[in-house]
């Protein structure tokens, strides 16, 4: 026997199935649309006029598959071959039962994470750069450009158009460019160009550094030079790696695969948690299971986000534009303002002012939860799961495993014996300096002030719902 176990522990280490795996051929053939779902319609995207925008408006930057798929009210939307045989490289991908996390926090609580670092990129992020990648060759399209934050979702793209012969540029966050210099070497080794951002290249970012020459760069700041220089150019589109309802709708292959492990488990979440920045990871893991939860069953669904980016836990609730510059449409999401640029912290991929109009939308209307987390207690549980299952997390999931350690840890005080479920959407690989100042005792936690949040939220538009 291990120290410290009991021998109840040790039966359920010995029997219980430490990973549900499923065939090649249980990869999901459609993805799940959660709007076909909604108590109430979404709300539509408005233009600078505060109309409604017609679909042909997104037409200069996406193909006609992705905006179909954007406006779609049906509940299943087939996957194309092509799509699922790029899947097949790492998908379906594994569930597992973290029994030895059970174990070092002694609760009695069933913990289970889908591990989607498996990914040639190591995150969630390919299931829809694929998918995005293969609509704009269908379409034509050779050259794409994008954003990103910690790098994950650069890197997926640049594997995407190697995989259809599209080339792609990536603005990428400053802050994370500097942080995670390897991410920017993975880009590059699938062919991708890489710019550091704000950057001189666009009048998106020329006017941010006019204003600010160290700035640490936004999400919402690289998102408006992508935009920017894909709408000048006629050869080139744009792709988003969150926010938009069809990234949110192809990442659903990780709710839709977990379903059936459960199944096979003979087991099912009652709380389900996952880190929320724009919303990719938490719609892609949490929409499969709200349709048990429209349909009567009784599941907490759990959105993790960092304290010092605490867009829906200290947000409002409007109109506004999903880039700095205002070049994207107008959104009803939660927001913390356009002009909201968080902290340095280490959670790239999280650090957006805005979230998904529908993950805001069902948080409005109180059928998911919101926590946020501060960023050493996040690396604390991430360190706590890396000793325990031996997988280092990414920062952006360590929000996630922060989460579902307090519900077990919940579970513990008052002796229920509850399954939760997260996702562990990406490695850590990448990440190891920001746990090296964790160790080091040189890593901050940074609460956002409560005026500078009221200052970026002054410039919202004031545009009326009824929401």
């Amino acid at each position: 026997m291990r120290p410290g176990s009991t021998p109840e522990r040790e039966t359920i280490l010995s029997m219980s199935q430490m990973k549900i795996v499923l065939d090649e051929a249980d990869i999901p053939r459609a993805w799940y649309n959660v709007v076909a779902d909604l108590p109430n319609p979404p709300a539509p995207l408005l233009g600078p006029d505060a109309r409604p925008i017609s679909p042909d408006a997104l037409s200069a930057i996406f193909p006609a598959g992705i905006i179909e798929q954007e406006i779609s009210r049906e509940r299943w939307i087939p996957i194309p071959e092509p799509v699922r045989e790029i899947y097949r490289l790492w998908r379906p991908t594994p569930l597992h039962r973290a029994v030895r996390l059970e174990e070092a926090l002694g609760t009695p609580a069933r913990i289970y994470y889908k591990y989607e670092g498996v990914s040639p990129a190591g995150s969630h992020k390919p299931n829809t750069s694929v998918a995005q990648a293969y609509f704009n060759h269908v379409a034509g399209v050779r050259r794409l450009t994008t954003e990103t934050g910690a790098g994950q979702w650069g890197s997926a793209l640049a594997m995407a158009g190697q995989m259809f012969g599209i080339n792609v540029r990536v603005y990428m966050v400053r802050v994370s460019y500097e942080q995670k210099p390897f991410r920017r070497s993975m880009m590059e080794a699938w062919g991708a160009e890489v710019v550091r951002s704000p950057s001189a290249n666009t009048n998106s970012g020329r006017n941010v550094l006019s204003r600010a020459p160290d700035s640490p760069g936004s999400l919402g700041i690289a998102i408006s030079e992508a935009v920017e220089e894909a709408a000048s150019r006629a050869d080139t589109n744009y792709s988003l790696g969150s926010v938009l309802n069809h990234v949110l709708l192809h990442q659903t292959v990780i709710g839709l695969e977990a379903k059936k492990q459960f199944e096979k488990a003979g087991d099912y979440p009652d709380v389900i948690v996952a880190c929320c920045g724009g919303g990719s990871n938490f719609g892609g893991t949490v929409f499969p299971f709200f349709a048990d939860k429209a349909a009567g069953r009784r599941v907490r669904l759990v959105a993790a986000e960092p304290e010092s980016c605490p867009t829906l836990t200290r947000g409002h609730y409007g109109y506004d534009s999903g880039d700095e510059a205002g070049l994207t449409p107008l959104m009803l999401m939660y927001t913390l303002g356009r002009s909201f640029v968080p902290p340095r912290i280490h959670a790239g991929g999280l650090r957006y002012h805005g979230d998904s109009p529908l993950v805001s939308q069902l948080h409005h209307e109180g059928l998911v939860e919101a926590v946020a987390m501060p960023q050493r207690a996040t690396f604390e549980a991430g360190l706590m799961f890396a000793r325990a299952e031996g997988i280092i997390p990414a920062p952006e999931t360590n929000h996630a495993i922060r989460a579902a350690i307090d519900e077990a840890m919940i579970c513990k005080r008052t002796g229920e014996r509850k399954t939760i479920f997260f996702t562990l959407s990406g490695h850590g690989h990448f990440d190891m300096a920001a746990y090296d100042r964790y160790l080091s005792d040189e890593l901050e936690d940074s609460t956002y002030p409560d005026e500078a949040i009221r200052a970026a939220l002054a410039g919202l538009p004031k545009i009326p719902h009824e929401r």
